[in-house]
């Protein structure tokens, strides 16, 4: 193929995911990078996430702290289980610690596949392949609602023979009633013996009247979810024969909480007086992710072992 036709094709691929990506209304991943002080949102998503700090003003703590909650497990799994390849399915946009760069720092020949089915996260996707040289990452364009898919694609970078974490973080509650059971059955089947999976999953159990709240806001905005119990959320472990590794299923903060400083805060300006003049979710980045109580949190987190 000539350069002027792999352009053509780069400019079509371009306009195609362009096409996709629908600024009138609210997108999870993008409300997501919002709580996390990114730049790859639209007006509309940052309206979603001050109606929804506006009902919980420290909602974001559940942000953090599921994104830490992955990034201990998958340092766990690399440096003390000997994995090596990681499938991540839902990882939203690129930010500080994705699971390439927490394994690769630990094990550089790692191998990661992300997938995501949003246009956003499409476009930024380069930023997830900087793999380190030993190592592999990939990028699928694929829902969860499509396991088949995720599955063939990804045996391109990782071999289904050997022991594989699979990632679905903060994503379940997205897909409603048995599907997502079915979903997880089909991905976790797929599995060599010795494989993880690592899930969040947001609930009503923790604190019921912030959790439902929010889930309001958001309904509101466009975006629904399901709140899981802890019965439920286990039930994507126990239905599929799944090894609970301690601690259990628990609040996302209390899972091996080593209390390290949270990647993406930034250090309160000299003049505290400039706080005053930021609206609520520019200062979010001024907080401190080990400011957290119980009362924090909703969100569930578990590691669990495929024997």
């Amino acid at each position: 193929m000539s350069q002027s036709a792999d352009e053509a094709e780069v400019a079509d691929r371009a306009q195609r995911m362009n096409a996709r990506i629908d600024t009138t209304r609210p997108n999870p991943a993008r409300v997501y990078d919002v709580f996390l002080g990114g730049k790859d949102n639209y007006p509309v998503d940052r309206v979603a996430a001050m109606a929804a700090l506006k009902a919980n003003p420290r909602g974001f703590l559940n942000v953090w702290h599921n994104r830490d909650f992955v990034r201990r497990a998958v340092s766990h799994l690399t440096a003390d289980a000997g994995i090596r390849q990681f499938l991540d399915v839902g990882t939203g946009l690129p930010t500080a610690e994705n699971v390439h760069e927490i394994a690769q720092r630990i094990a550089p020949r790692s191998r990661i596949v992300y997938v995501d089915n949003d246009p956003v996260v499409l476009a930024h996707a380069r930023a997830l392949l900087f793999s380190s040289s030993e190592g592999a990452t990939d990028y699928l364009d694929a829902d969860l609602r499509d396991p088949e898919t995720i599955l063939r694609e990804a045996e391109r970078t990782l071999d289904f023979n050997q022991p594989i974490a699979l990632v679905l973080a903060a994503i379940l509650h997205f897909v409603e009633d048995e599907a997502a059971y079915d979903v997880v059955s089909q991905l976790t089947n797929a599995l060599a013996p010795g494989s993880y999976l690592i899930a969040s999953h947001l609930t009503a159990d923790l604190n019921p009247e912030n959790g439902m709240r929010v889930a309001k806001t958001y309904a509101e905005s466009g975006l629904t979810f399901v709140l899981r119990s802890k019965q439920d959320f286990l039930r994507f472990l126990t239905d599929n024969g799944l090894e609970i590794v301690e601690p259990g299923v628990v609040p996302v903060h209390h899972w091996r909480p080593d209390h390290r400083p949270w990647a993406l805060s930034t250090h309160r300006p000299i003049e505290t007086d400039l706080l005053d003049h930021m609206d609520e979710i520019d200062k979010i980045r001024y907080r401190d992710i080990n400011d957290v109580t119980d009362a924090d949190v909703n969100v569930y987190g578990v590691l669990a072992r495929k024997p």
